[in-house]
């Protein structure tokens, strides 16, 4: 890897880091998702860095793809949160995630979360399976009586793109396929009392642009532009709300339709478990890894 880009990538990861560090004040019961994420993702802008993509916050039996709408009054409550963020400079980004729990009653869940990514983390050099990862950060969970999150996984990051080639699994599976380097990977192990998988539901606030296409209204090409800038990292639908909300409702179904932009359905556990998720991002080398993130 050129210097230069591994200093993005290892600049994109100290910034991250230190919005981790600053934001986990912001968790509070009273506090509401609208008031942290913009909260995180002006501390990431407050830096000159790019928000990889919109701030998840996800409480309790929600896993993903959860960031608040542009007039969302929820409050976070006693719950056990997971924040997951992303920072990018000149594309090449930092990708970590971490858990609160509110409740006070999930110390041995969150344990062993972040055993199964320091074990994950500490297997990592090129030429490592991808099943191998699995294989440990599911023998760790299981050894402390939870269970992975058999459907959600790490991936292969890339310059401008958060899920690039690889998906990184949280699971022993069937693969041949092995770390090389230079490679940028997200480990991001989710353990639950539940199900031990995720289904999609029915609610988008996160998107992202597939490709450029013609459009008719003023304000789709408008937003087009401001796509273009971000080149596919995904957004939120809250971003844009000096547009009509039914307006723009109407705006993003059309280009779901068209194929210009894709949406992302928020996670929940199928059995309606409890949720934790840690994550950091790591760049491979012949003897380990750079771990951007910690």
């Amino acid at each position: 890897m050129e210097q230069q880009i591994l200093d993005k990538y290892i600049e994109a990861g100290k910034i991250a880091k230190e919005v981790v560090d600053r934001s986990k004040n912001l968790i509070k019961p009273d506090a509401k998702t609208l008031d942290i994420a913009e909260a995180i993702e002006n501390m990431i802008k407050e830096k000159n860095a790019e928000i990889a993509f919109p701030v998840n916050i996800s409480v309790n039996n929600i896993a993903a793809h959860s960031t608040p709408s542009w007039n969302d009054e929820s409050v976070i409550g006693e719950g056990v949160v997971k924040i997951d963020l992303g920072t990018a400079v000149d594309g090449y980004i930092a990708d970590t995630a971490y858990t609160i729990d509110l409740t006070g009653k999930y110390g041995k869940m969150l344990d062993a979360n972040k055993a199964a990514l320091e074990n994950a983390l500490k297997t990592l050099k090129a030429g490592v399976k991808i099943s191998e990862i699995g294989k440990i950060v599911e023998k760790t969970i299981k050894s402390y009586g939870y269970k992975p999150i058999e459907n959600l996984t790490g991936h292969q990051i890339d310059q401008y793109q958060l899920h690039a080639g690889l998906s990184i699994p949280n699971v022993d599976i069937n693969s041949n396929q092995t770390l090389s380097e230079d490679m940028v990977i997200a480990i991001e192990p989710f353990v639950t009392d539940g199900a031990g998988s995720v289904i999609e539901t029915n609610k988008y606030e996160i998107y992202s642009l597939i490709q450029i296409k013609p459009v008719r209204m003023a304000e789709e090409r408008n937003l087009l532009k401001e796509l273009e800038i971000r080149k596919g990292m995904p957004f939120a639908k809250r971003w844009f709300k000096a547009i009509p909300e039914i307006k723009l409702n109407l705006i993003l179904q059309d280009m779901v339709n068209r194929n210009i932009i894709r949406r992302y359905g928020m996670f929940r556990e199928k059995g309606n478990g409890m949720i934790s998720q840690f994550e950091h991002t790591a760049i491979i080398t012949k003897e380990g890894a750079i771990i951007t993130t910690q």
